[in-house]
């Protein structure tokens, strides 16, 4: 994977002009900015919840500096995904490979996948900007998805961000 500028978009195969990033904006009571981060930049707080419902990661090296790696295996672990990845000729478990783009401690943080697993389709990389603030005795992230290389493919991942952000309120109740 090439070290991409720190403030550049994904070099991607051509994502038609009508696709616009997706936004997830979240605020969690009685949670710390550091909660939230915890969950981007540890191995622990990683597989604690990233994944849709069905998947569950491991996590093999997370380097948190910029042009640090992220590897981990996304592994379908529910009957119902299981049988889906197969009816779509994918693979149960991928090794997936990426690399932290911007780091700003506690306040903005860049990661950059690998899309290398979508048959037919030359891999790509795929950027994902997550904001993080406080107040009130709250804090809240904001992920801004940049779109993949077609609607389709947006929309699944938009899916499964969704679904993978409904984790976050249970690991984080379990925390405290």
């Amino acid at each position: 994977m090439t070290k991409p500028d720190a403030h550049a978009t994904p070099t991607a195969q051509a994502v038609p002009a009508a696709q616009a990033a997706i936004k997830f904006q979240r605020r969690y009571e009685n949670a710390t900015v550091e909660d939230l981060w915890d969950l981007w930049t540890t191995k622990e707080g990683f597989e604690s919840w990233w994944g849709p419902k069905g998947f569950r990661v491991e996590v093999h090296k997370l380097e948190l500096r910029e042009g640090g790696e992220l590897h981990y295996d996304m592994i379908a672990d529910a009957p119902e995904e299981i049988a889906a990845m197969k009816k779509m000729n994918m693979p149960l478990t991928h090794a997936t490979r990426g690399s932290f783009a911007r780091i700003q401690r506690l306040k903005h943080l860049e990661l950059i996948h690998l899309v290398d697993f979508i048959p037919g389709v030359k891999p790509y990389e795929h950027l994902i900007r997550v904001d993080f603030s406080a107040g009130g005795g709250s804090a809240e992230m904001v992920i801004t998805v940049e779109p993949h290389h077609n609607p389709e493919w947006t929309r699944m991942a938009t899916m499964g961000m969704e679904s993978q952000l409904t984790k976050v309120p249970g690991v984080l109740a379990a925390r405290r």
